[in-house]
């Protein structure tokens, strides 16, 4: 009877154990279906189509329950005994906390009420067809509902615009004055011309004669008798009644309580508690740091000069840069194919989901970067793509090829961003998404394992991958120039060009970035920094029993994690290996 009474006890307090791993677990998943309803774009970017005729309800509305709805979720997360989970658990309740509060901190703090600038809004929405499989007629008929849905996405967009006028909360001039130009390309003379219209020039074989025609001349109708009147409504209000609302400033600083805008933001790009001044002086020691570097690259080739009359040199060379859109496209196909076979002296684990190329669309390639990535389908339905800029061939720089396909394709954002997708025991959350910090870290901290993949043997790519790793120091002290000590937009560009290799094209692009995304800027350079340091801390504790390969996976294979977890994560690896 005892021995029974004994068991009886112990699967109780198992049972009992396991109730807060349960709650948490069906927590998880209701938090996920919750957020794929409300973000039907998000949907379509992992390749699920079932939400591939609605938009993200932007409504102010929206917000309000959105908000309410994350403080729920909030108390039921705060209710949880975090003790009784495992470790994978805590660290996916600590994650979900944080981007809950982060969430309605941004709210509260009114930055929602700024979701327009020249790399974000509704005038990129055509770049969704990217992300979608036209294969199906009913793929082609959600297109359509989402054509006609722009007016009252349009209407939103102005709702939020015009509420952060009133609350002060509004962008900075200089960047939204790039956003009317971006409307105005949108608008075509013919419908057929639109960028909207796109997926309709060329139906697949199994649609029938007629379905095609009908879908076709339903296109061109909504095109131009809603999306394109809608566009010019927008543009308008843009042009009469928003611009002249914009702060003249470029910081956010100079916004009512920016300085506490600003030191939230830096907090959630870099998941630390640095200050922006540590952050500054930080990118000042980094600086100075790579300067040293260049001018030793600068010495090797011989050139009479210093490093401002080099880097005006690497600028307007015409040995430096392709004739032709096309030959730099094949450039950077020919860059990739180099990069694969390289990746198994790096790496115990690789990614099943491969990568293309692809030229960014030119329709926005004017006011973007020079390259970007996107992830593949979380279902296995569309492959990762790296995307770079054809626009103005003369001011792309050969010698930057390496480095920035090391940094967008491999080893960098596709392979650990597909990785974490494979992890299977990992929530959805964090497997589809993590943080800033973390992702571009890795890719920055990337761009030096280059080096080990027999890249930059040239010296004027290696002094590409110091620009890079420049370009990302210079960010922490631009970045925090412009939204917290007050620098005029000019000035963080002439620092910028006096300490970049950089073409002037770019810089003033990067430079109208960070004010447009106040505090992003900052994650590459904490990220890459916070990396080396483990690297250099597991080399010297194991000496010649370090793997990098194994180092490698262990730093990915917990997806995309905040910095203080990350160390937590090697430290515990690092004396597992010297036990």
């Amino acid at each position: 009877m005892r021995a029974l009474i004994f068991t009886l006890l112990l699967l109780a307090s198992s049972l009992t154990a396991a109730a807060p791993a349960d709650d948490f677990h069906q927590l998880l998943d209701e938090h996920w279906s919750w957020y794929l309803d409300q973000h039907p774009e998000a949907r379509t970017r992992l390749g699920d189509s079932s939400g591939n005729d609605r938009w993200n309800d932007m409504s102010l509305a929206a917000h309000f329950e959105r908000d309410a709805r994350r403080g729920e979720f909030l108390q039921r997360l705060q209710a949880i005994d975090v003790s009784a989970l495992n470790e994978q658990d805590q660290l996916s309740h600590a994650m979900l906390l944080r981007r809950l509060e982060n969430a309605r901190r941004r709210d509260e703090l009114g930055l929602h009420l700024m979701p327009v600038d020249m790399r974000n809004g509704p005038q990129h929405l055509h770049s969704m067809q990217e992300q979608i499989n036209f294969q199906r007629e009913q793929d082609y008929r959600d297109w359509l509902v989402r054509l006609q849905a722009l007016p009252r996405l349009l209407a939103q967009y102005q709702e939020l615009l015009e509420e952060g006028m009133l609350r002060q909360r509004t962008q900075a001039r200089v960047v939204m004055e790039r956003v009317p130009d971006q409307i105005d390309r949108l608008v075509a003379a013919e419908p057929e011309a639109s960028p909207f219209f796109k997926p309709f020039l060329e139906l697949p074989e199994n649609l029938s004669d007629t379905v095609r025609r009908e879908m076709r001349a339903t296109a061109r109708q909504v095109i131009a008798n809603q999306v394109n009147p809608a566009f010019q409504e927008f543009g308008g209000f843009l042009a009469s009644a928003y611009l002249p609302a914009c702060r003249d400033q470029p910081g956010i600083g100079s916004l009512p309580g920016g300085d506490e805008l600003y030191r939230f933001l830096a907090a959630q790009f870099t998941t630390t508690d640095m200050s922006p001044e540590t952050i500054h002086e930080t990118g000042k020691e980094e600086v100075a740091r790579l300067l040293a570097e260049m001018e030793a690259v600068k010495d090797s080739v011989d050139f009479d000069g210093d490093l401002q009359a080099f880097n005006d040199f690497l600028r307007n060379d015409p040995q430096f840069y392709y004739d032709t859109a096309e030959a730099l496209y094949e450039g950077y196909l020919a860059v990739s194919k180099r990069l694969d076979p390289e990746l198994v002296k790096l790496f115990g684990k690789l990614p099943r989901m491969p990568y293309g190329v692809r030229p960014i669309p030119a329709e926005i390639a004017p006011d973007t970067t020079t390259a970007y990535y996107s992830r593949p389908a979380a279902n296995g339905s569309r492959a990762g793509y790296y995307y770079v800029n054809l626009h103005r061939p003369e001011v792309r720089p050969k010698y930057e090829m390496e480095v920035l396909s090391v940094h967008e394709a491999v080893p960098g954002h596709h392979l650990q961003i597909a990785l974490a997708q494979e992890l299977d025991e990992l929530p959805m959350f964090r497997k589809t998404g993590g943080e800033t910090a973390f992702i571009e870290g890795w890719g920055l901290y990337s761009e030096r394992l280059g080096y080990q993949m027999g890249l930059y043997t040239d010296p004027y790519s290696r002094y590409g991958q110091l620009t890079y790793d420049m370009w990302r120091a210079v960010r922490l002290v631009v970045d925090t120039g412009i939204h917290y000590f007050g620098w005029s937009r000019q000035q963080a560009i002439d620092y910028f060009m006096a300490h970049a290799g950089k073409t002037e094209t770019d810089i003033v692009n990067e430079i109208d970035r960070y004010i447009g995304w106040p505090g992003q800027a900052l994650a590459y350079k904490i990220g890459q920094l916070k990396m080396l340091e483990l690297r250099a801390r597991a080399e010297q504790a194991l000496g010649e029993q370090f793997d990098v390969r194994a180092f490698h996976d262990t730093l990915l294979g917990a997806g995309a994690i905040p910095l203080d977890a990350l160390e937590q994560r090697i430290d515990a690896w690092i004396s597992a290996q010297r036990g």
